[in-house]
C-alpha cells in the first residue's frame, strides 16, 4: 500500500466518524425538523382546502342576497348582506358590505352613507375601495346640501384621485342647480382641461358648458290681455244695437206640410 491510498483512507475513516458523531448528536433535531416540514406542507394545503370551501359557501350566500335585492324588499337584501359579512372570507365581506350600504341608502340615504363612512375608515380595506365608498356615501347626501358630502367630493376631484371625473361633474351640477354658473364653471373647466376624461363625459360637457353660457333664465310675466271694445253710444234717443244672435232654424215639426197632391184629370176617351 502506498503512502497516499494510506493517507486517504484515514481521511475516509476521519469523515465517517465525524458524520457518525454529528448524527448521533443532532439527529433528533433532524428529524423533528422533517416532520415540521411535512407538518407546515400538510397544514398549508389543509388551509388552502379549508379557505376554498369557506368560499364556496360564502359565494353561494352572496349569490342568495343578490337574489333577494333583486327579487325583495331593500331590508330583507340588508339583512342577507348582513349574514355574508358576519362569517366570509374578506374578499366576499367586503363585498357585502358595500352591498348592504347600497341597500341601506334605498330606504335611508343618511343610514347608507353612514354604513359607506365605516367602510371608507377601515384602515385594512385598499385606498382605491375607500375612496369609491366615500364618493358612494357622498352621493347620497349631495341633493340634500349636506356640508360632509361636499367636502368628500371635494377631495375626490383632486388631480390624483381616480374618481375625480364623477366628483368634478356633480360638483359642477350643484353649483348650477344652485344659480352659481361661474362655480359650475370653474368645475367643467377642470373636466374639460383634463387630458383623461372620458368621452361620455365630454359629450355631456358640451351641454353644461351651453347651460352656464347661457346664465340665469329670466321669467317675464305675461302681458295683461287687452281691454275689449266700448259699446257703440246711442243717437238721438236711439237705443244702442243689441249683438246680432243667430237663430236657430226652424225645428222638424215647425216646418210647413206639404201641400195635397192636385186632383187628377180624367182621362179622355
Amino acid at each position: 500500500m502506498s503512502e497516499n491510498e494510506f493517507i486517504r483512507e484515514v481521511n475516509d475513516e476521519y469523515r465517517r466518524d465525524r458524520l457518525a458523531q454529528i448524527w448521533s448528536r443532532y439527529s433528533g433535531v433532524f428529524i423533528g425538523l422533517a416532520v415540521l416540514v411535512v407538518l407546515g406542507v400538510g397544514g398549508w394545503r389543509y388551509w388552502q382546502h379549508a379557505q376554498a370551501q369557506q368560499s364556496e359557501a360564502a359565494s353561494l350566500r352572496f349569490e342568495e342576497a343578490l337574489r333577494r335585492a333583486k327579487d325583495g324588499t331593500p331590508e330583507d337584501a340588508e339583512k342577507a348582506f348582513a349574514g355574508v359579512v358576519a362569517d366570509a372570507p374578506f374578499g366576499y365581506r367586503l363585498l357585502a358590505r358595500l352591498r348592504a350600504a347600497a341597500e341601506a341608502g334605498k330606504a335611508d340615504p343618511a343610514a347608507g352613507a353612514k354604513a359607506y363612512g365605516t367602510i371608507a375608515d377601515d384602515s385594512a380595506v385598499g385606498q382605491s375601495l375607500r375612496d369609491l365608498a366615500r364618493l358612494r356615501g357622498a352621493l347620497l347626501l349631495v341633493d340634500k346640501d349636506d356640508a360632509g358630502a361636499l367636502n368628500s367630493l371635494q377631495s375626490l376631484a383632486a388631480p390624483s384621485s381616480a374618481f375625480r371625473h364623477t366628483a368634478r361633474e356633480t360638483l359642477g351640477l350643484v353649483a348650477l342647480k344652485k344659480g352659481d354658473f361661474e362655480g359650475a364653471g370653474r368645475w367643467f373647466d377642470q373636466i374639460a382641461a383634463d387630458r383623461e376624461t372620458p368621452a361620455g363625459l365630454r359629450q355631456r360637457l358640451e351641454i353644461y358648458v351651453g347651460l352656464v353660457a347661457g346664465g340665469p333664465v329670466q321669467v317675464t310675466a305675461a302681458a295683461a290681455p287687452a281691454p275689449a271694445a266700448p259699446r257703440p253710444p246711442a243717437f238721438l234717443g236711439t237705443p244702442a244695437p243689441e249683438p246680432e244672435t243667430h237663430e236657430d232654424a226652424p225645428a222638424a215639426s215647425e216646418a210647413p206640410a206639404p201641400e195635397p197632391n192636385a186632383p187628377e184629370a180624367p182621362a179622355t176617351r
